[in-house]
This record gives structure tokens, C-alpha cells and sequence, in this order.
């Protein structure tokens, strides 16, 4: 009898799991097909009257305690009737089945279809239900904890982390490192300036670009929740102003249509929540976290290797240059 090569990553054969759920969750005539890869391996199951995404998570990359903090988070928003992809139980009750894979157990999750489409330029409307629905998020989420499973998101581990991690690879460009290494101390600095008592906490999504949430008419739903953590719930205004900055970086936009439609955006956030100056004056700072966290997750897997190479690193610290030297408050 021929053993099985040993694999640190496999891809599950959508026929196989078309059955699996067919058997698990009690859905007729299942047809899965592989999206995309990354935390998890994303896959849409379609059948003949409804439409779900299967998420099947790396072991290495999410433990089952951090799966099972993400689910209780989204199942508490659909409770509150934030608008989120949620997760389904299947026919016993579960939310996580458990899939013996090739390199070992992998968990999944099958979650409800976020309707419509991804919309990359909104208009005023789209701008402020983003707005909306963000505040009623936060406002649920910053009553809620459930464990210490997910990550904090505070200078350590959004910058000063991930530059130690980065070092590695910057290799060929150690002067951008070094730079890099002044910018964080001066951000500790100005962070240090601000009176962050009044900061609200709660979970973050983290990650609210235009691709993690659809619109289906004027119904906006979020999801991609792979990487909630805890920590100041501006982080989330912030990774919306990084994409509007990044537009307008890019040429996208101008700089007085960027000023325009963060308003908008804000306008809406605060028809539900308020949102203090002082927290808004930290969001450039904190901006430089969310590249470096993301620069340093390029680093653990290996879809993204080619993001860690010297041009595309180029890139990034163009990114980040571009928020110092004209969203920065100018120092004395």
C-alpha cells in the first residue's frame, strides 16, 4: 500500500465537499466551487433555490478557539440585526465542522451570501449607509467580549512587531527599514500626544475596503471578519481612509473629492455614534499600522509571497511615505 506524501497545505476537491455539506447541513443538488485563497480557502456553494460561502480555514494560520470567537462575534451582530454574513448550522447545531484534510484537521464554516456586488467608487448614498452600518457595528461590538483568542490591535502588534518580523526581508532596501524603524518611534510619539482615555474599544473588523462588503440596492452587508481583533474601534474609520487615500494617492480621485467623501462617510458613521476629534487626529498615525500588519502577514503565507519582494515592498513604503508627508500634522 503506496503512503501519502505529507502536505503543510492541501486544496479540497470542491466535488467532495459539494457532498459533505449535502450531508451536513441537509441542502439538496450542492455545487461548490473554489474562489480564492488565503486565511481560509473560500469556495461558493450554490443549489437550486439558495446561494452560501464555505470557508474552510488554515490550521496554521487560525486555531479553532479564534473560529469559534469569530463566529460568536458575527452571530451577536445578526442578533442585533447588523447587516453581516453569518454563520449556519448544520443539521446537528454545529457552526464548525471539522474536515480531516491531508496535512490534518481543517475547520469550516458555511455562512449566509452577502447579496449584490463590491462597489470600489461609492456614491453619496452607499457612502453614508457605509457610514450607518459601521456605527451600528461598533455599537454592538463594543459591548462585547468573549475570550482573549483574538489578537489586540496597539502599536506592538500593528507596528513594532511586524518591522521586527520585516527586517528579513528587507534585505536589499535596509534603508527603507531604518526609515521605517524612525517613522514608528515618531508615531509612539504622537500617539502619546492624544488624550486616548476616551478612545472606545470593542472588536474591529480591520479591514473595511470596498471588497469586504456588498451592496445589494441600499442594503449594504459586511463580512470577512478573518481578522477581528480588539483594540480602538477608529482603527476601522482609519482602513476606510487608508482606501481614500490610497485612491487618491493613485490618481483615482483628487484631494478635494477625497475631503468630500470621508465626510460624507463620517456624516454617516455619526447618525448613529459619535466620534471624538481626538480620535480622529490618530487615524494617519494608525494607518501606518494597518501596512505593516498587512506587510507583515505577507510574510507567513505563501499565496502572498510575490508581496514581499523587493518592488512590491518599494510599493508599500511609497503607500506609506505618501500619508507622512501629506496627512500628517506638520511637527514643530
Amino acid at each position: 500500500m503506496k503512503s501519502i506524501f505529507p502536505a503543510t497545505y492541501s486544496t479540497l476537491c470542491p466535488k467532495a465537499l459539494s457532498s459533505l455539506i449535502s450531508e451536513k447541513y441537509g441542502i439538496s443538488e450542492v455545487h461548490c466551487k473554489l474562489l480564492v485563497r488565503g486565511v481560509g480557502d473560500t469556495y461558493l456553494v450554490e443549489s437550486h433555490d439558495a446561494r452560501f460561502i464555505l470557508r474552510i480555514y488554515r490550521s496554521s494560520h487560525r486555531s479553532l478557539a479564534q473560529i469559534e470567537e469569530e463566529v460568536k462575534l458575527l452571530l451577536a451582530l445578526k442578533e442585533a440585526d447588523v447587516s453581516v454574513s453569518y454563520p449556519i448550522a448544520d443539521i446537528s447545531g454545529k457552526m464548525i465542522v471539522t474536515i480531516n484534510a491531508v496535512e490534518g484537521e481543517r475547520n469550516a464554516v458555511l455562512f449566509s451570501y452577502a447579496a449584490g456586488s463590491a462597489v470600489r467608487f461609492l456614491n453619496d448614498h452607499q457612502l453614508r449607509i457605509l457610514g450607518n452600518e459601521m456605527a451600528k457595528f461598533h455599537h454592538v461590538s463594543s459591548d462585547l467580549k468573549f475570550g482573549q483568542e483574538r489578537w489586540t490591535f496597539d502599536l506592538e502588534t500593528t507596528i513594532f512587531k511586524p518591522l521586527e518580523t520585516l527586517q528579513s526581508v528587507f534585505t536589499e532596501n535596509p534603508d527603507d527599514h531604518i526609515w521605517l524603524q524612525g517613522i514608528a518611534d515618531r508615531i509612539k510619539i504622537r500617539l502619546a500626544k492624544l488624550d486616548s482615555s476616551g478612545f472606545s474599544k470593542g472588536y474591529c473588523h480591520f479591514d473595511f475596503l470596498p471588497k469586504n462588503f456588498h451592496f445589494d440596492g441600499d442594503k449594504i452587508t459586511f463580512f470577512d471578519f478573518d481578522f477581528m481583533g480588539q483594540g480602538w474601534l477608529v482603527n476601522d474609520i482609519m482602513t476606510f481612509w487608508v482606501h481614500l487615500t490610497l485612491d487618491t494617492y493613485m490618481g483615482r480621485m483628487t484631494y478635494e473629492e477625497f475631503q468630500n467623501t470621508y465626510k460624507i462617510f463620517l456624516d454617516g458613521y455619526r447618525e448613529y455614534r459619535s466620534i471624538s476629534d481626538q480620535e480622529l487626529a490618530a487615524i494617519p498615525y494608525l494607518a501606518i499600522g494597518f501596512w505593516l500588519f498587512y506587510m507583515r502577514f505577507h510574510t507567513t503565507h505563501d499565496q502572498f509571497y510575490a508581496f514581499s519582494q523587493p518592488a512590491q515592498l518599494k510599493s508599500f513604503v511609497g503607500f506609506i511615505r505618501n500619508i507622512v508627508e501629506n496627512y500628517w500634522d506638520k511637527e514643530n
